[in-house]
């Protein structure tokens, strides 16, 4: 039975590609006294380009991008800086966020938060989406000491939720480091579908939106009840 569903954050709940186009446009604007010389369609292409779905920290993409784009008059450090404490007011939600949390906490189950990241970055971001007080865990890979697809993290949030790995359903988006290592852990595996991989082979369920997402653990409820 189901009692426990754990969630990643970046391209999951967080419409990231969304947010990383409206921060960087934004930055290019409000730094255009260091920008202007650079057209704002390639600096946000090529910063896009560079960070690859945020699997390459901000510190290398702006040292890059004032290499290739003659940045002289803001060092990397300072722009990442910005990033740092601005990213936060453009995060966007996947539609349908809060209701489909709601409808969960509505069920009873238990929510957990498993992420990749750096600590106070990521706190910020779930801030930004309001939906902290939604999850019963929050665990971020830089104050656990552990990376997604390590199993020891996954086993980790179900310890915490007291339950076990095989009562809960993660959702994400990376057909590794979420659904796959889910998989392994026990976990029911729902993949979040994602615009940067083709398909998810281990996961148990695949949604285009997070509303979907109530309708399977309805299902799941259902099939271990006993029949009257």
């Amino acid at each position: 039975m189901i009692k426990a569903v754990l969630f990643d954050l970046d391209g999951t709940l967080l419409d990231r590609d969304t947010s990383v186009k409206k921060f960087v446009e934004d930055q290019h604007t409000r730094l255009s006294s260091v920008l202007s010389h650079i057209p704002k369609k390639i600096f946000a292409e090529r910063f896009i380009e560079l960070e690859q779905n945020g699997y390459v920290w901000k510190d290398k993409v702006y040292q890059k991008l004032a290499e290739e784009l003659a940045v002289r008059r803001m060092p990397p450090g300072e722009l990442l800086a910005d990033y740092l404490t601005q990213f936060k007011h453009h995060c966007t939600p996947f539609p349908n966020l809060v209701s489909m949390l709601n409808e969960l906490k509505k069920k009873g189950l238990r929510l957990g938060l498993v992420t990749n990241g750096y600590g106070v970055f990521q706190y910020d971001t779930i801030k930004a989406l309001e939906i902290k007080d939604y999850f019963d865990t929050i665990l971020i890979s830089e104050m656990e000491g552990l990376r997604k697809p390590d199993p020891l993290l996954f086993e980790r949030a179900a310890e915490r939720l007291n339950v076990k790995t095989e009562e809960c359903m993660f959702v994400g988006d990376h057909p590794k480091n979420d659904v796959e290592a889910a998989k392994n852990t026990g976990m029911l595996a729902v993949w979040k579908t994602s615009p940067h991989w083709d398909e998810a082979e281990a996961a148990d369920y695949t949604i285009t939106d997070l509303s979907e997402l109530n309708l399977i653990v309805e299902n799941k409820v259902k099939a271990v009840q006993p029949s009257k």
